[in-house]
Formats: structure tokens, C-alpha cells, sequence
């Protein structure tokens, strides 16, 4: 079966770690920011990681 392709959106929005966690960004932190507290963009400002389901298809999607 041949290699299969990186998928370039997912590239750009998730990175693995070295123990094969996946760590992604919030959504909503780029414009409109004057209506959200300060709390909840100090929220968004910060990286998470995925788990479950979701972070195997990531995974699959960048070949990792």
C-alpha cells in the first residue's frame, strides 16, 4: 500500500509531541476581541492537548 499524504490543514493546526500526544489551539482568538473578557482570551491563548478518538484521527491524518 503506498505512502499516504499529509493533509495540509491538519498540518497547520495540530503538532505531535514526542511521546505522540497532540496539542492543538483554540478557536475564536483572532478577531472580535473587545467583547471577550480578558479571562476567556487568556483561555483561548492557551495550547491543549487531545485525547481519544479525535486524536487518532489527527494522527492518521499527519502520518504520524
Amino acid at each position: 500500500m503506498p505512502k499516504l499524504k499529509t493533509h495540509s490543514g491538519t498540518k497547520d493546526r495540530f503538532r505531535v509531541t514526542k511521546n505522540g500526544k497532540v496539542i492543538h489551539g483554540h478557536a475564536f482568538g483572532n478577531h472580535l476581541l473587545s467583547k471577550k473578557s480578558a479571562a476567556r482570551k487568556r483561555r483561548i491563548a492557551v495550547s491543549t492537548t487531545m485525547s481519544g478518538k479525535p486524536a487518532k484521527n489527527v494522527k492518521l491524518k499527519l502520518g504520524a
